[in-house]
């Protein structure tokens, strides 16, 4: 799929889009860098789909995040914190004093997510509830007559939880076409590969009864189009099943056997930042 500058009519282009996203790693690589382990991996594979999400696709106002007509953002996995921090941060609503207290005892940005932090809207962590809290988030929403949308991220490996698929159900049930899940295909789990071969992912999702584009999670401009084709959608449940590298962007994080949970050690933290800041784009 190729996709020239097809962000402009968003008010962003795709070089700056790339740009947020590039930004997004930089923060999320200073955050972790004197904690000597995280889940920064996931964090900098999710980085261009947060970055589409954020600065093109949701209608958010960062000086009033609680504005009762946005679009809500559910990030289920709660170990990706790091990366919803960094837009967070990105946007002004999170202060730079706050972000360097991320993961310490106290913080209020701890390693997995909270709905007390500003701008979270749900307490992720425990894996294979964010698409059921989108689902009835949605169904309030209609309720209540109002025009915004909810986007859920979860992980590929939360297709394991039998309470994503009821939730996938019964979103297909009530026709939620005001919900979008975007499906972080990373391929690992806490303790290596997936355990349950889920593919073909995108075949699961369209027997369920959603409309369904499957991109490389990594490609901005493949994001931009799939959503665009997305919100042509009016009858159903969208999902974006999107292929993302964990490290993208650090060689030496990508080439890692066990990337889930990186440890890191003395003194290299300043060779990762400087392979990111050498492999930018």
């Amino acid at each position: 799929m190729t996709v020239v500058n097809i962000a402009a009519d968003r008010g962003i282009s795709l070089p700056d889009l790339r740009d947020k996203s590039f930004a997004l790693r930089q923060r999320m690589m200073n955050m972790a860098a004197d904690k000597g382990e995280g889940y920064i991996a996931q964090g900098l594979g999710i980085a261009d789909v947060l970055a589409v999400i954020y600065f093109r696709q949701m209608r958010f106002d960062p000086q009033n995040p609680n504005w009762m007509d946005r679009d809500r953002f559910l990030m289920s996995t709660g170990h990706y914190s790091v990366a919803l921090y960094a837009v967070l941060a990105e946007m002004g609503i999170l202060r730079e004093e706050d972000i360097a207290s991320y993961g310490l005892n106290g913080s209020d940005l701890p390693m997995s997510t909270f709905d007390e932090t500003p701008g979270v809207e749900i307490t992720g962590g425990s894996l294979g509830h964010g698409l059921g809290q989108g689902v009835g988030m949605a169904l309030g929403l209609r309720l209540d007559g109002r025009d915004a949308a909810v986007i859920v991220e979860l992980s590929d490996g939360e297709l394991q939880e039998g309470s994503t698929w009821e939730s996938a159900m019964s979103a297909a049930s009530f026709r939620c076409s005001n919900l979008t899940a975007v499906v972080d295909c990373n391929g690992i789990q806490a303790d290596g590969p997936l355990v349950l071969d889920m593919e073909p992912v995108a075949d699961k999702w369209a027997s369920f009864g959603w409309a369904v584009v499957e991109v490389n999670g990594n490609d901005i401009g493949q994001l931009c189009a799939a959503f665009d084709e997305l919100d042509l959608v009016t009858d159903r449940p969208k999902v974006i099943i999107a292929r993302t590298t964990p490290g993208h962007g650090v060689p030496t994080l990508v080439a890692r056997e066990r990337a889930h949970f990186v440890r890191v050690g003395e003194g290299e933290w300043d060779l990762l930042i400087e392979e990111l800041e050498n492999n930018r784009g």
